[in-house]
């Protein structure tokens, strides 16, 4: 077995430089640290949340172009700066050509997409995100949503935010629970008469006891007893 005496802690602790390179790394990491503020100030003041994908990619290629830099005693400083400023020209000619042309906007930064219309999800958007449903849940019940029957519209924003535009008390639905507890509650047979939403895709109707009954919207079987009490806040 290999024991602790034997393991050469000064390769495992500064690798093949002197100590002193400890110094020029602290030096090199200040520097290129520096160089990241700037560079991100030169883009603008989005918040986190806010940063598209692309922008989100050109915060990311920053970190790798600056980390090598500050502990890899062959990469020269210079050569980061020349990428960061090569990337900052770039984001400068794509964000003017995206001001320009809606098409490159739509290619680049993306577009809303609706995923709750009046109370029913739209299931042909929803397939264009990768947003799962118990995300999507999760999202709803940060914002007091229950159920469904309470949004007129849930879009996603270009941002990956999720903007909810609620119906009054007098005009809630019945909708979809999306109550943990609630929603887990699904079935297939249908025992007593009631209102019932989809499992899969929210649509709301009465239904007679049955021992099976299709979706008319989605062929799915799964049905959940619906709610329709207003939003508490």
């Amino acid at each position: 077995m290999i024991t602790l005496t034997v393991i050469d802690w000064k390769q495992v602790l500064l690798g093949e430089e002197p100590l002193d390179f400890l110094v020029e790394v602290a030096l090199r990491t200040t520097i290129m640290y520096i160089g990241i503020l700037l560079a991100l100030k030169a883009l603008g003041k989005r918040g986190v949340k806010q940063l598209s994908i692309f922008e989100l990619v050109i915060i990311i290629g920053f970190g790798s172009a600056a980390g090598d830099p500050m502990f890899y005693k062959e990469v020269g400083i210079l050569n980061a700066i020349v990428v960061f400023l090569v990337v900052i020209l770039l984001y400068k000619a794509t964000t003017y050509l995206v001001t320009r042309s809606e098409r490159i906007d739509r290619i680049i930064e993306g577009e809303p997409i609706c995923l709750v219309w009046q109370g029913t999800f739209s299931i042909a958007n929803f397939d264009k995100e990768t947003l799962g449903y118990d995300e999507f849940f999760s999202e709803m019940r940060q914002q007091s949503v229950s159920h469904l029957g309470q949004i007129e519209q849930a879009i996603i924003e270009v941002s990956g935010n999720i903007s909810l535009f609620y119906y009054e008390d007098k005009d809630v639905k019945y909708g979809l629970p999306i109550l943990p507890k609630l929603y887990a509650e699904r079935h297939v047979q249908i025992r007593t008469q009631g209102i019932y939403s989809c499992s899969f895709c929210g649509h709301t109707q009465e239904i007679q006891p049955t021992d099976k009954h299709l979706c008319p919207t989605c062929n799915k079987q799964e049905w959940v007893t619906s709610i329709n009490r207003p939003r508490i806040t």
